[in-house]
């Protein structure tokens, strides 16, 4: 089945036929929904802390800042901007000239307010010779759309969400790379006034990001007061998937095996790459401008202090258990903790001897430590939080996406739809183990949460394989803590027009000053 072609092919990219062979198998079999035990909520696993719980988690979080611990703020964005301009390649593509959806006409009325407007406006008069009114008044539109998406314009249509103008500011417009320069700052600085920011970006736009950085990187450096490291990675060639025919077979396009893409949880191995011990995450579309970051940055620095203060605990109970020196007592308060805090429960413990319990706790506590920010469910699509089934018989936080859930089960569908919660991807990572060791991260993948999508080449009907998603299955066997996080610290641009809105209410919350 496999060619002298194609053992090259895989050689270049780093994949192996077993590999090969894994996922074919998964194409064969398809992938089991997960048991879930409840929809996680405030009251079942998704913690609220009082204020006098803020402020300890809030200091704990600047103690920890002011030790010699590196951190890392993680921003997939290596995703292109495509999908933000769907309904205006429509546009561009339609049989009438006049913005007629609602979409369009929202557009074209609140054009002078884009953070782009400027660049437009020179991109029009190059290209068509006229600026923006000019050609709206004689009914031009989608020369101005033209020059907004494509290659001759400002390429917008091509280009990663991270490289666009998304705010206005006095001193000019920034790209959502620079508010997260601005973010790190703000939040992730460490005792030096070093800055780490990692960027996941695709081949083919990496130069682009660098010049970016080039030219903003000091500006904000002296803005902010700290010492910036940049940096970028590539999704890995190796974490391709096979893309295999209706009869699970490998996809062939002009005789050549065909691989697509894993999907974000291919990150799992950038993120293993990174020399860090905490690692805060979230996407590169979701910013506000500075005027509203201050509930982004209390919330991101009181998640963070949950995330060290139980891992504080967790060494503390290790190095116990590690000792040998512990009574019936401590064990009990440690099976506690593991239930109670980490919410990772195992109905087989009351089972246990205490030296079988111990070695237990030690496996559930000895691994990486995520903390995730919810927001309460407006309606938005995206993952949510759940209680779920582990293979071990445990159960634990899982952030699950639809795919995941057998919605043909009326109890889980129920689950489902009464989430009171959802993902914004908003995590905090810890990734080292109570002896310093870094955790190796692949190694807490569940293969068994990937997905299969159906796509389509030149034609040809194909199924694609998609890894498990980063904070799905990707971080399936870490110790997750769900904490509430308000709505204003979630502000995603998923199309255009999404620029134009007001951000949602702010909590008027106001920073501590220390």
């Amino acid at each position: 089945m496999i060619t002298p072609q194609d053992k090259e092919l895989l050689a270049k990219k780093g994949i192996s036929e077993a590999q090969i062979a894994e996922q074919l198998a998964c194409f064969e079999k398809g992938f089991p929904y997960l048991k879930l035990d409840a929809a996680a909520s405030v009251e079942k696993g998704i913690l609220a802390p009082a204020t006098d719980e803020q402020e300890a988690y809030l200091a704990a979080w600047d103690a920890y800042k002011n030790t010699d611990k590196t951190i890392v703020k993680f921003v997939p964005a290596s995703g292109a901007a495509s999908r933000m301009f769907k309904n205006l390649f429509e546009f561009l593509g339609a049989d009438y000239e006049r913005p007629t959806t609602k979409f369009e006409q929202a557009f074209f009325e609140g054009i002078d307010k884009f953070a782009f407007y400027d660049d437009l406006n020179v991109a029009c008069r190059r290209m068509a010779g006229k600026d923006i009114p000019g050609l709206m008044g004689e009914g031009n539109y989608k020369a101005v759309v033209a020059a907004l998406l494509e290659e001759a314009g400002l390429n917008y249509g091509a280009l990663p969400k991270g490289l666009l103008k998304f705010h206005k500011y006095e001193e000019g417009s920034r790209t959502p790379l620079e508010e997260h320069l601005a973010e790190g700052a703000m939040y992730a600085a460490g005792k030096s006034g070093k800055v780490n920011v990692h960027f996941t970006v695709s081949t083919e736009h990496r130069e682009l990001f660098k010049v970016l950085v080039a030219e903003k990187a000091g500006e904000f450096a002296k803005r902010y007061g700290v010492e910036y490291n940049i940096t970028f990675s590539e999704q890995k060639p190796s974490t391709d998937t096979i893309a295999a025919d209706m009869d699970n077979q490998p996809f062939r396009d002009n005789g050549k095996l065909l691989f697509r893409p894993g999907g974000h949880g291919a990150l799992i191995e950038n993120l293993n790459d990174l020399d860090a011990d905490i690692i805060f995450i979230k996407n590169i579309d979701n910013v506000v401008p500075d005027r509203l970051k201050a509930d982004t940055v209390l919330y991101k620095k009181l998640i963070a202090g949950v995330l060290v203060a139980l891992q504080k605990q967790t060494f503390e109970y290790l190095e116990l258990l590690d000792s040998g020196d512990y009574s019936h007592d401590q064990v009990m308060e440690i099976l506690q903790f593991v239930q109670k805090s980490l919410f990772c429960k195992n109905p087989e413990t009351k089972n246990l001897e205490d030296s079988e319990l111990a070695m237990y706790l030690k496996k559930k506590l000895n691994r990486p430590m995520r903390v995730c920010g919810m927001v309460k469910n407006v309606g938005e699509p995206g993952g949510g939080p759940f209680l779920a089934y582990n293979s071990d018989g445990t159960i634990s936080l899982q952030i699950l996406e639809s795919s995941q859930i057998d919605m043909n089960n009326a109890a889980a569908k129920e689950m489902f739809e009464k989430g009171t919660h959802f993902n914004p991807v908003d995590l905090v990572c810890a990734v080292r183990d109570y002896k310093g060791h870094k955790f190796d991260l692949v190694n807490y993948v569940d293969k068994a949460t990937g997905f299969i999508s159906y796509k389509s080449k030149n034609g040809k009907d194909l199924k694609a394989l998609e890894l498990p998603g980063l904070w799905n299955g990707a971080m399936s066997d870490w110790n997750t803590v769900f904490v509430e996080v308000p709505l204003s610290t979630f502000n995603p641009v998923k199309t255009v027009n999404d620029l134009l809105r007001e951000p949602v209410s702010y909590t008027h919350l106001t920073l501590p000053t220390t």
